[in-house]
C-alpha cells in the first residue's frame, strides 16, 4: 500500500497533483475525458470582480518546446463563476482552489470576500502577476514590499488558506516568497510565466497582438524546478510545483527539489489526459521505488 496524501497547510489533497490556473477552465471542459475526482484538486481560471474582456487577438503563438500566451486573464466575473462554477465543481470529489485576479487591491479583495463562505471552494490561489493600475501598472508581484502588502491585505479578509502565487521575473524569487510569507501566506505557488516575445519574420511583426506574452512548456521547466529548489531552503511554508511538467518523471522532479504539490499546465492542451497519467505515473514511481509515503519524496535532494 502506499499513499500519495499531502497536505497543504491544513487542506488533505488525496495525490499531489492539480492543473494550473488558465489551462483548464473551471474543470468543464476537461470533464468529458476524466473523472476530476482523479485529481488532487481542480485549480480554476483567474477570477476577477467584473468581467475582464482579455487582451485583442492574435493571443497565442507555438515556440519551440512551449507556447506563448497573452489572454489577459478573461473572465466572465465573480457573479457568473459563483452561479455556474461552484455548482458543477461541487459534484466532484477533489478539492477546489479558486485563482483570484485584480487590478488593485480593493479588486481582489471584492473576489475574496465573495468567496470567503462558499464550501466549495478550499483555497484561494492569488494571482500577483496582475498589473497594479494605482501604482503605474507595475505587477504586484514584482515588487517585494507589494507582494507583503497584498497577502497582509488578502489574509485579512480571507476564510480560507492563501497561496500566493509568485512570478519569475524578478531577480531574486527567494526575496518574493520571504515576503509573501511575512505577509501570511499559507502556500506558495511557482513559477507562473516567463514574459517572452516572438517576432514574425514573414509579417515583420509581433506575433502577438500584446507584443509580450507569458512563455510556459517544457521549455521553461529547469527554470522553474531551479527556483522551487531555491524558495524551498528560503521558507518554511508549502510550495506548489509548476512550469512545462508533462509527465509524472517532470513532477517528481519538483517533490525531490521541495514542492510539496505540483500543477499541470500548457501540456493539458496537447493532451487532456496529462494530469491524470502523472497521477497514476507517480504511484508507479513509489511502486518501483518502494516508497510507501509520497512525503518521504519531498525536499530529499539537498
Amino acid at each position: 500500500m502506499i499513499s500519495t496524501k499531502v497536505n497543504l497547510a491544513g487542506v488533505e489533497l488525496k495525490n499531489p497533483v492539480m492543473v494550473a490556473s488558465g489551462t483548464f477552465g473551471s474543470g468543464a471542459e476537461f470533464s468529458e475525458f476524466f473523472d476530476l475526482s482523479g485529481l488532487g484538486a481542480v485549480v480554476t481560471k483567474g477570477v476577477a470582480n467584473v468581467p475582464w474582456p482579455g487582451n485583442p487577438a492574435p493571443r497565442i503563438a507555438e515556440t519551440p518546446s512551449g507556447m506563448l500566451n497573452a489572454i489577459g486573464l478573461q473572465n466572465p466575473g465573480i457573479d457568473v463563476f459563483v452561479k455556474r462554477d461552484l455548482p458543477f465543481l461541487a459534484d466532484y470529489d477533489t478539492k477546489v482552489i479558486v485563482n483570484v485576479c485584480g487590478h488593485s487591491t480593493e479588486e481582489y479583495l471584492e473576489v475574496v470576500e465573495r468567496l470567503a463562505d462558499e464550501p466549495v471552494v478550499s483555497m484561494l490561489e492569488i494571482n500577483i502577476s496582475c498589473p497594479n493600475v494605482k501604482e503605474g501598472g507595475i505587477a504586484f508581484g514584482t515588487s517585494a514590499k507589494a507582494v507583503e502588502d497584498i497577502t497582509k491585505a488578502v489574509k485579512a479578509r480571507a476564510k480560507q488558506p492563501v497561496i500566493m502565487k509568485l512570478s519569475p521575473n524578478v531577480t531574486d524569487i527567494t526575496e518574493m516568497a520571504r515576503a509573501a510569507e511575512a505577509g501570511g501566506a499559507d502556500c506558495l505557488s511557482m513559477i507562473n510565466t516567463i514574459t517572452g516575445m516572438k517576432i514574425d519574420i514573414e509579417r515583420q511583426t509581433f506575433a502577438i497582438a500584446n507584443k509580450t506574452g507569458g512563455l510556459s512548456g517544457p521549455a521553461i521547466r529547469p527554470v522553474a524546478v531551479r527556483m522551487v529548489y531555491q524558495t524551498a531552503q528560503a521558507v518554511r511554508i508549502p510550495i506548489i510545483g509548476m512550469g512545462g511538467i508533462t509527465c509524472a518523471e517532470d513532477a517528481i522532479e519538483f517533490l525531490l527539489a521541495g514542492a510539496t504539490a505540483v500543477s499541470v499546465g500548457t501540456a493539458s492542451f496537447n493532451d487532456p489526459f496529462t494530469a491524470m497519467n502523472v497521477v497514476t505515473g507517480i504511484e508507479a514511481y513509489m511502486t518501483r521505488h518502494h516508497v510507501a509515503d509520497i512525503n518521504d519524496l519531498i525536499g530529499i535532494v539537498k
